[in-house]
């Protein structure tokens, strides 16, 4: 079974572990670099920072007692609308329900913060990671996303309108 935990500032560590683990296994699904949160960019106190976000809510996913999985909810720029941020999940973890659970849990809490419509950034090569968020309701915004390294193409944004019935 997935359990959720909730880190805050002082689970910098556990945090700081999944997400260099993510940039190293999977760079095409980021815009950040393991290059950037390596060597001068590895500080505790810019960890503790990226997880003392106002109002975010910062989740990993563990399954069989090891971390698998990572979310992250922020309040976005636009009203009413929150944004799911630095989602990964393990390959030994896929197609085991884990995005599916870590979705579900921004989604809930975005609910919970009153927001009317769930926001994210897919690279446009990702197709595992659009066939999942498709899946949950996503669609295509007319937003354009990041500009990507290449200089020619951007991320993708895609948005859901959350029932808060």
């Amino acid at each position: 079974m997935t359990e959720l935990w909730v880190l805050g500032p002082d689970n910098w560590s556990a945090w700081r572990a999944l997400r260099l683990t993510a940039l190293a296994e999977a760079p095409y699904a980021f815009g950040s670099t393991l290059a950037e949160w390596q060597g001068d960019g590895d500080r505790e106190e810019r960890w503790r920072a990226r997880l003392g976000m106002r109002g975010s809510h910062n989740v990993i996913a563990v399954l069989e007692g090891r971390p698998v999985g990572m979310v992250s909810g922020v309040p976005a720029e636009e009203p009413d609308t929150a944004e799911l941020i630095s989602m990964w999940v393990g390959p030994r973890a896929r197609g085991r329900g884990v995005g599916d659970r870590l979705i579900g849990e921004v989604e809930r809490w975005a609910l919970q913060r009153h927001a009317r419509k769930l926001m994210l950034s897919v690279m446009p090569d990702n197709p595992a990671a659009l066939a999942l968020y498709e899946r949950h309701g996503f669609t295509g915004t007319e937003k354009l996303g990041d500009l990507l390294p290449d200089g020619a193409r951007r991320e993708l944004v895609l948005a859901k309108t959350l029932d808060t019935v």
